[in-house]
């Protein structure tokens, strides 16, 4: 018998959790063995499960799903990780594949989508949702000022926890940085996308399809 491929779960919504598995375990080659609800525990708990693919929820509470992409990577390079998202925007997947993802789908994708892309990402080929992968190919790859493309990595992880109404002292805590540092990345933010305060950083971040009104 083939070897199964080992999944980890990470979703803060145990119902989405449950669906996943009945989905995925409906499948003789796929096999979830872990399960998390957010990312900090998956990173802790990565080593333990060496999962061949982790499916992570993109917009979770903490650090999110492009953090903790960045984390497992940081840590085992060959982690294979899928993203899932309700956003359709172009700046998450670029941002999450940049991160080192191997795949990003929307959560609107058939059922049956999901375990070609696992199986895809198992056998280390990247897998794109359809829709954004067709906007990704002809979207302007260039990062004008003015747009949340001319932001940094680490900045645009700020300006996701800003435009979510964290503070400043909680968002250094969740990126492990000082909140001097994110007082700096606060100010270039600012600067980069003509925003005045935190209440225009999180419209923009709506407006971008980015956060959820």
């Amino acid at each position: 018998m083939a070897k199964k491929i080992r999944v980890m779960l990470v979703d803060d919504h145990a119902v989405v959790r449950v669906g996943f598995r009945m989905l995925l375990s409906a499948s003789a080659d796929i096999e979830v063995m872990a399960e998390a609800d957010s990312g900090e525990l998956a990173y802790q708990q990565y080593p333990e499960h060496q999962p061949d693919v982790v499916i992570m929820d993109l917009s979770m509470p903490g650090m999110g799903g492009i953090e903790t992409v960045r984390r497992l990577l940081a840590r085992d390079r060959e982690a294979r990780v899928l993203v899932l998202s309700a956003h359709e925007d172009t700046a998450h997947p670029k941002r999450v594949l940049k991160a080192g993802a191997l795949g990003y789908l929307s959560k609107r994708t058939a059922p049956e989508e999901l375990i070609e892309a696992v199986r895809a990402i198992a056998a280390g080929r990247i897998y794109l949702d359809a829709d954004i992968a067709r906007k990704l190919a002809t979207q302007d790859l260039a990062s004008p000022s003015g747009t949340v493309e001319a932001l940094s990595e680490r900045e645009f992880a700020v300006f996701i926890q800003l435009a979510r109404a964290q503070s400043v002292n909680r968002i250094a805590e969740i990126l492990n940085l000082s909140p001097n540092t994110i007082g700096s990345h606060l100010y270039n933010i600012k600067q980069k996308l003509g925003a005045g305060n935190q209440a225009e950083l999180t419209l923009i971040a709506v407006r971008n399809g980015l956060i959820e009104a």
